[in-house]
């Protein structure tokens, strides 16, 4: 199984998310003579700065702050296919927002776990999930060329809270 999910939730110092996605980036641009230009290379910063999705207007703002220029949307636009078609981002759908892959180059199922309390969202792959998939297709006849699930809960940060508070309440007899 791959997943950052341990990384995510605990705290830790974003640069080092960074430099190994810049890195990572310039390997497969190297592989696949492409140019990691500046306005790339910053939207890829953006998205690795904290571990939350960030919509393509989202992205503009940030980057015309940093730039101190406007940037126009097919800017953003341009730069965020690049990266998608490179595999050092996903889109997740349900939010219409970007986040940086941790296994760019490898094959894995884009699976997102994504907290609806504070917005971070981790990636897993799982061989059983990928097996189930393709079996499913298969019966179906089905050509799977992709796929992407997104589940929505609580991370261990925002749980923790909730989950000490529920079983203290459930000890108390005062709330039955």
């Amino acid at each position: 199984m791959l997943t950052n999910s341990r990384l995510v939730h605990q705290a830790h110092d974003h640069g080092r998310c960074i430099n190994a996605a810049l890195s990572r980036a310039e390997a497969l641009c190297t592989e696949n003579q492409a140019r990691l230009t500046p306005t790339r290379e910053s939207v890829l910063r953006l998205l690795w700065q904290s571990h939350q999705p960030l919509g393509a207007y989202q992205l503009q703002d940030q980057l015309s702050k940093q730039s101190g220029k406007n940037i126009a949307p097919p800017t953003i636009y341009r730069a965020i296919e690049f990266l998608l078609q490179l595999g050092l981002i996903h889109r997740i759908a349900s939010l219409n927002a970007y986040i940086g892959c941790p296994f760019p180059g490898s094959d894995h199922s884009n699976l997102f776990m994504i907290c609806s309390d504070c917005g971070s969202a981790a990636e897993v792959s799982h061989n059983s999930i990928n097996d189930l998939l393709q079996s499913a297709s298969d019966k179906a006849n089905f050509t799977l060329q992709g796929q992407s699930l997104e589940l929505f809960g609580l991370c261990p940060n925002c749980a923790g809270p909730k989950i000490q508070l529920d079983s203290q309440q459930s000890q108390d007899p005062s709330h039955e």
